[in-house]
């Protein structure tokens, strides 16, 4: 008798043990490698029809991925958009509205969802949602639920790039031009995931191609040496010049991009894990590149807040060409991800769930979405021009107001370069007045007032210099001093 309840008291006790350690080992549950780059519009690629881009790998993974050609970064500009990445959640509910501020720790983050789940986690390159000052060590504490860790708050030194590695505050620096170094660790690391019976999540953020554009290795600007660029309309005739050599200079970079994307693709191939793998290609912005006149990002412009989106899921979407036009907004991705993967979405979460959409099994109910800018700063501050604004994106139409009123509204079928905008024109007077409604009851679901933007820093307690930008070398987000 004492025989007998001492097993059943040891099967008591093995048997979660045994379920947990099953659902790691569920071949239903994949693994996930996000790959985030910096400041790369959603035109810039080849099989978008660009002539200038060399990105054979984009091309050829493009061919046997779902393409989401809507996708929009709601806030285009980095801090924000990562904030939305890993919690969900829009700008205004998180607080992050601007570079170089801290995301709370206390958030239920993608990361601490999968790792709460049986996954392994990692992160490799560009974090930039610490607030601490760039180049200021990230403690384990406020990592967000990654664990395997070679990164850094923010720096555009591609060949000369620091990083920090597990828990060690020791500044290390990536060998040679840091987006090859960081793809090849991402290499390692999913190699060797691939032996365990855990999935795992891991997320590669890249630098480029955010300027300084002429930074690439020679072998990528050599691409580029001699060959005619093409000039979109939108950008002035005084610009152009300019343009030309700094297209040069990004194409580059994206060319080294590509080259070490077909790299981590052949790697997941030779794991034997692709089929069961969620690859996620995209950025976390776009660049003006000299359209309407103007560089880098925050504005409303397709250029700026247009990015590329490519997910490869054999398992699930196959492995020939689609394209979605879904409207995929920053905060859309977590839950999108943690669906496809068969997880629970966190109540937190306020993105839309677009897989059964994407899987064909439900029908697309999202008619526009959300795109804003709460406080101008940095190289769009006032004093450049920079304004508060909200809008919406539809499959067709691009709506913006800023504090004064409606400012600017683009067919983009009609009209893909934005070149004449339609405010107040009476033949659009409908659909202006249907797409500021859209709106209005938008930023009332949103419970976002529009209101200036620093009344926002100031509820966030957030210190700015003159120009009412957080200056992100020297204070933190209390504002106190840092010793880098």
């Amino acid at each position: 008798m004492k025989k007998r309840h001492i097993i059943l008291a040891g099967l008591l006790f093995i048997t979660p043990m045994l379920l947990y350690a099953g659902m790691w080992q569920n071949p239903q549950r994949p693994n996930v490698v996000v790959i985030i780059v910096d400041q790369w519009r959603a035109q810039a690629t080849g099989y978008s029809g660009d002539k200038n881009a060399i990105t054979p790998n984009l091309d050829r993974l493009a061919e046997r991925s779902v393409n989401i050609k809507n996708a929009v970064s709601g806030m285009p500009v980095c801090t924000p958009f990562r904030a939305s990445l890993m919690t969900g959640k829009y700008p205004l509910t998180t607080g992050v509205f601007m570079n170089d501020v801290m995301l709370d720790t206390s958030q239920t983050t993608i990361a601490k969802v999968y790792k709460n789940n049986g996954y392994t986690t990692g992160f490799i390159g560009k974090w930039h949602i610490d607030g601490h000052g760039r180049s200021s060590y990230i403690p384990k504490n406020r990592r967000q639920g990654f664990e395997y860790w070679k990164a850094l708050e923010c720096s555009h030194n591609y060949n000369q790039s620091a990083y920090y590695s597990g828990d060690s505050d020791k500044k290390l620096f990536w060998e040679g031009y840091d987006v090859i170094a960081q793809s090849n660790d991402a290499c390692q690391y999913i190699s060797g995931q691939a032996k365990s019976d855990r999935p795992f999540t891991l997320f590669l953020s890249l630098g480029p191609p955010h300027d300084p554009y002429h930074s690439a290795p020679e072998k990528y600007r050599k691409m580029y040496e001699n060959k005619s660029m093409e000039i979109n309309p939108n950008v002035p005739a005084e610009n152009r010049e300019k343009v030309k050599k700094d297209l040069i200079g990004y194409y580059s970079h994206m060319s080294a991009i590509d080259e070490y994307i077909g790299k981590i693709w052949q790697t997941i191939q030779d794991a034997g894990i692709e089929k069961n793998t969620i690859l996620v290609f995209t950025a976390d912005h776009g660049d003006l590149l000299g359209a309407h006149g103007s560089w880098n990002k925050q504005q409303p412009y397709a250029e700026s807040i247009r990015v590329p989106f490519l997910i490869h899921y054999p398992a699930v979407f196959g492995n020939g060409p689609k394209t979605s036009s879904i409207l995929l907004n920053s905060p859309d991705i977590m839950p999108t991800l943690l669906s496809l993967s068969g997880l629970s979405i966190p109540p937190s979460v306020e993105g839309v769930d677009f897989s059964e959409v994407l899987k064909g099994t439900k029908k697309d109910q999202v008619t526009h979405t959300l795109i804003s800018c709460v406080q101008p700063f940095g190289q769009w501050n006032r004093g450049k021009g920079g304004r508060e604004y909200r809008g919406i994106v539809t499959t067709q139409y691009t709506y913006v107001k800023d504090l004064k009123g409606a400012w600017l509204l683009f067919d983009n079928i009609k009209d893909p370069f934005q070149l004449t905008n339609l405010i107040g024109n009476p033949a659009h007077a409908q659909t202006q007045k249907k797409l500021e409604k859209m709106l209005t009851e938008t930023l009332k679901q949103r419970k976002d007032e529009f209101r200036p933007g620093m009344e926002y820093v100031k509820k966030w307690k957030y210190v700015v210099d003159e120009t009412e930008t957080v200056p992100y070398q020297t204070v933190n987000y209390e504002g106190k001093k840092i010793v880098e």
